[in-house]
């Protein structure tokens, strides 16, 4: 694909690119302004929006960090084409389309012009216009690549398909797994380990659906996909209405609306490097998928795996990582409690109490070599990051995910 801004004259790039102070400043206060003008004016985008992510304030500084970006960039939008691959997945797994673009541009220009007030002269909303028109039609031109290459897979399909609860399994006290078997019978996409599907939920009592992202938490090539879900116990945590709707009202043989696997935390079975896996609470579930596959299908390949969780209570899938570090000469298993119990003591079911730190983690993996993945709570990642880095493992060899909007973790 390209990226080219050519369409783009000298004079709208310059002002483009010196607004970009003022966007580090008002970002986050543009944005939060867009949404509520364009929910204002459009409530059915509420059907596809993470009314969570908005309470929190994740998505609307997700969002200025991605125009701060496009602006930074915006004479050479090839720097930030990662950050629109990852935003892109998200866009195709939740059925964005080319015709939403225009009314994300409308507003975003009109929230602009609200909340700088004069200092938004014509001439800085006509060229945030031209440049929104750049940067939307790099992201429609992958989006639709990517819509085209889903549908063309074996099994691939767009729009939400409806999926049947095979199984409901208890994994923890607070993780449950679903298995989900095509209700059609008919072929599944494959998926790279690391991947997530949207489940859409429609919740009685709720005016709009809800859609998540939860990672497959099973290797591919199976004829189900199976997540396993974290109920969110937490009043003060409003993004668990479809983690707890799963968990209370969903059973076996009820039917979920599911879109295609998508993602590009995923792991890389091209080489034969070493993988080294790290996982707080729920941050497992990629994991698990990916030491799944490791093991499937590159049985020689060092695995070191790296849990993070309260107490055995919490912790899910336990029995089975252990089970194949036992069986497997090739990996490696270490488990960290911050509370443990007293029969997590006694039968000495963690390797270290307290919380995972830079001297744990190099006592673990000594010379640093091959690929680290890590996935948890923000804190956690903040953690797990910074010791990395001082662990002097080298950035390209550093992926990780969020669970839900980006965020930062430096």
């Amino acid at each position: 694909m390209t990226t080219s801004t050519a369409q783009l004259d000298q004079q709208t790039i310059d002002i483009v690119k010196s607004t970009v102070p003022v966007l580090a400043e008002h970002g986050e206060a543009i944005t939060k302004r867009f949404y509520e003008m364009m929910f204002a004016n459009h409530p059915e985008l509420l059907n596809i929006f993470n009314h969570a992510n908005q309470k929190q304030g994740k998505q609307p500084k997700a969002l200025a960090n991605t125009v701060y970006a496009a602006a930074q960039y915006i004479d050479n939008l090839e720097a930030i084409l990662p950050v629109v691959k990852q935003i892109a997945h998200k866009h195709r797994s939740l059925e964005i389309k080319a015709e939403h673009y225009p009314i994300v541009g409308e507003h975003l220009l009109l929230a602009i012009k609200d909340v700088l007030g004069e200092a938004a002269t014509d001439d800085i909303i006509e060229a945030w216009g031209k440049a929104y028109g750049v940067i939307a039609d790099v992201f429609i031109q992958v989006e639709r690549e990517m819509y085209e290459e889903t549908a063309a897979k074996k099994g691939g399909w767009n729009d939400f398909r409806e999926f049947v609860v095979v199984e409901k399994v208890p994994e923890s006290d607070v993780i449950t797994s679903f298995y989900l078997k095509a209700k059609d019978g008919e072929p599944i996409s494959d998926f790279t380990p690391g991947q997530y599907i949207s489940v859409r939920a429609h919740i009685e009592g709720e005016q709009y659906t809800h859609i998540r992202q939860y990672s497959l938490s099973d290797s591919p090539s199976k004829n189900y996909y199976r997540i396993s879900v974290k109920r969110e116990e937490n009043e003060q945590v409003p993004d668990g209405v479809v983690s707890n709707y799963l968990h209370d009202h969903v059973k076996e043989g009820d039917v979920l609306e599911v879109t295609a696997p998508a993602g590009d935390f995923v792991l890389n079975m091209d080489q034969s490097e070493p993988v080294t896996l790290i996982s707080g609470g729920v941050g497992l579930t990629p994991m698990i998928s990916m030491l799944n596959t490791i093991v499937e299908k590159q049985p020689e390949r060092k695995v070191t795996f790296i849990h993070a969780a309260i107490n055995s209570k919490t912790h899910a899938m336990h029995d089975h990582v252990k089970e194949i570090s036992s069986k497997n000469d090739h990996v490696d298993y270490y488990v960290c409690y911050e509370k443990p119990t007293e029969e997590d003591h006694s039968e000495k079911r963690f390797n270290k109490e307290g919380y995972v730190d830079v001297d744990w983690l190099q006592s673990i993996v000594g010379e640093n070599k091959g690929d680290f993945y890590f996935c948890g709570p923000v804190p956690f990642m903040k953690v797990v990051n910074s010791a990395l880095k001082e662990m002097d493992v080298p950035e390209a060899k550093i992926h990780f995910e969020f669970f839900g909007p980006a965020d930062e973790l430096n």
